[in-house]
């Protein structure tokens, strides 16, 4: 096995006396952002046991000193392997809560939860918000309304599909975050493509769905025992697909703050506590996404676990609170302290550079701090000579400014004045 646990100290071992909450974290350090959770779970009051696959030298003394322990593993997504820490670990202390708050984390933590007898997230509803044709097919048998789909291991599935349900079509992985493997196709020759590079790529599996018009969002929650007690609503402008593939958009999302005020969202809130019923989620952060179209309002995916890209920033900015230390709470209190105060509507511009290569420099700065100063939280601007990323790699990957203002309509119109006046050059 690896590496015992890292003792930190004397003091943290008097500190581990006194709390009565143990909770196990999956992977502390990496992503960045994970940092978070642990300071957060520190700050009301947890013991946190550190589980990931950095060397206790590879982290921060600060957060060394928000955990008790800390315990290195080869993989965090080896269940066996993870089963056995764990084990070490109960046969040391009392085990209340194992959280992980990874996509690609969630499914071997449920299993480990269920091996090792600890409360939280099930293996079943960990396997419905991953595997996705399993996740609507549960969601229509509860009445949920979502877009005909199907999981497929050969072409002439899909191609069945496709004959059914007619072109466009999505094609996406069983399980995974994030639209860089997700293909819209819009005709038997281009779906015949496709699958021809899916072969070479030695997919085994995909989902197949039926493409839904409207416009995309997506509904954040913390919920306990089930019940959404902290929510927010965010928009994508333009949908995730496009913005994924077009170089000239500065892609944004933006959560409102008119949560209460606006009719049509109590239409989305009572749809995302009928998905939580469905599949069985508990005391979890949730990220879903949705469409409202032609069709009217449909329901598209749910992972049982906090969003990417920033998104609990932006919420705890624009509602005064912290949103990871009410997650904690959450988890280990099994309530809030805080709720939202819907100051501000907040969102994010991402600017893409001109071409792949490296960023020389940027224009049109100055332009937006005359005009929209006041109004932004951060930019991140990296400096001339970084290799540029991929486009498909997301809203964070190359600039992007972030912003706030109490009226939402005004803080679009800022947005968009960013996205056409700041060019990112490289070469």
């Amino acid at each position: 096995m690896a590496a015992g646990p890292r003792f930190v100290g004397q003091s943290a071992r008097r500190a581990v006396a006194c709390r009565d909450v143990n909770i196990v974290f999956v992977e502390p350090s990496f992503p960045p952002t994970q940092r978070q959770f642990v300071r957060a779970l520190a700050e009301v009051g947890a013991s946190i046991i550190g589980v990931g696959e950095r060397p206790t030298d590879a982290l921060d003394e600060q957060l060394i000193t928000w955990m008790s322990h800390y315990h290195q593993v080869p993989s965090v997504v080896d269940v066996g392997v993870m089963t056995d820490a764990v084990r070490w670990i109960q046969d040391k202390l009392w085990v209340d809560r194992l959280e992980a708050t990874i996509e690609a984390h969630t499914l071997a933590a449920a299993q480990v939860r269920e091996n090792c007898a600890i409360p939280g997230t099930s293996v079943r509803t960990a396997w419905l918000c991953r595997d996705k044709p399993s996740m609507k097919e549960t969601l229509r048998a509860a009445g949920v309304p979502t877009a005909a789909s199907t999981a497929a291991d050969n072409a002439e599935t899909v191609q069945a599909f496709a004959n059914a349900i007619g072109y466009p079509l999505i094609l996406k992985p069983r399980s995974g975050a994030g639209a860089l493997d997700i293909v819209r196709v819009n005709s038997r020759a281009e779906l015949d493509a496709t699958l021809g590079r899916l072969g070479e790529q030695a997919v085994e599996s995909i989902a197949v769905e039926e493409f839904v018009e409207g416009h995309e969002g997506f509904y954040d929650t913390l919920s306990i025992d089930g019940n959404a007690v902290v929510d927010f609503i965010s928009h994508y402008y333009p949908n995730v697909l496009e913005a994924m593939r077009t170089r000239w958009i500065s892609p944004q999302f933006v959560s409102t703050n008119r949560v209460e005020s606006v009719a049509d969202y109590g239409q989305l809130r009572a749809l995302g506590a009928r998905v939580n019923a469905a599949l069985g989620i508990g005391t979890s952060a949730t990220h879903m996404e949705w469409f409202f179209g032609p069709k009217g309002l449909r329901f598209s995916e749910i992972g049982c676990r906090p969003p990417g890209v920033g998104a609990w920033d932006l919420y705890s900015l624009g509602n005064d609170l912290d949103l990871y230390r009410e997650w904690a709470n959450a988890i280990v209190h099994g309530h809030v302290a805080a709720q939202p105060s819907r100051r501000f509507a907040s969102g994010i511009v991402a600017l893409r550079p001109e071409r792949d290569g490296h960023i020389t420099g940027y224009s049109g700065v100055e332009e937006v701090q005359a005009r929209s100063g006041e109004w932004v939280i951060d930019a991140h601007l990296p400096p001339p000579g970084t290799p540029t990323q991929p486009i498909e790699a997301g809203y964070m990957a190359n600039a992007y400014m972030r912003m706030r203002h109490a009226d939402y309509d005004v803080l679009r119109e800022h947005l968009d004045h960013v996205g056409r006046t700041v060019q990112v050059h490289a070469e």
